[in-house]
């Protein structure tokens, strides 16, 4: 009789682990791609504050290369740049970057830039600056990355490229330099990156029109 119990609870909870992983398995499967979904339209309304809709035609989520450099962009691995075109015609492009050197660690974020050179905005993605103080980088906190709109290489000159207490003309936080002296730097060559780079980016842009994605790996011409 014991045997019997013992056989037939095993059987019960056999049954019963097999049901749950099929429930389990069908939500996930019935979810996967609202998630999925969920992440691209994120994803596209990041870009869309760089350029909004009334400036291209394009999908930029579509229309990505690969960006490997290290040394003016800071990567530690590779990520998207995506473009923004308008009938057939190059926009501008938004560029991942990384400050490596914030006060407490990597400052992911993404760089729009015109295809003059001028920049479209600044969005930081991910940092894990002191709340209060260097998060005032994250645009929910603040709007201090608007003051990149339509700076330049030229716009100011490079010596001007930091924050005022490094004589520059861009503002620091208070109590807090470290962290908008590293956005500013990582901003700057991000500029230098787009303009080392910009006829192959273009250039890419007029090869590979009608694609759906583009896997180009684009890195510093020497």
């Amino acid at each position: 009789m014991l045997g019997q119990s013992i056989t037939k609870n095993g059987l019960l909870l056999g049954l019963f682990a097999i049901v749950t992983t099929g429930v389990i398995a069908g939500t996930y499967l019935s979810t996967r791609g609202l998630i999925q979904d969920n992440i691209r339209h994120a994803e596209e309304g990041a870009l869309l504050e760089l350029f909004p809709k009334s400036s291209h035609d394009n999908s930029m989520l579509d229309d990505a290369l690969s960006a490997t450099d290290s040394e003016l962009l800071g990567l530690r691995e590779a990520k998207k740049l995506y473009r923004a075109t308008m009938n057939g015609e190059f926009v501008g492009a938004i560029l991942p970057a990384t400050a490596r050197d914030g006060y407490t660690g990597d400052i992911d974020m993404i760089v729009g830039i015109k295809e003059d050179g001028t920049i479209s905005g600044v969005r930081v993605l991910s940092h894990r600056e002191t709340p209060g103080l260097g998060d005032q980088v994250d645009y929910k906190k603040s709007h201090w990355v608007d003051g990149f709109l339509d700076k330049s290489l030229s716009n100011p000159e490079e010596a001007k490229w930091a924050v005022k207490k490094d004589k520059g003309v861009f503002d620091q936080f208070t109590g807090a330099t470290i962290t908008p002296r590293a956005v500013t730097k990582a901003v700057h060559k991000a500029l230098l990156y787009y303009a080392a780079n910009k006829a192959e980016i273009i250039d890419a842009t007029a090869k590979n029109m009608g694609e759906q994605q583009i896997s180009t790996d684009v890195g510093m011409q020497r």
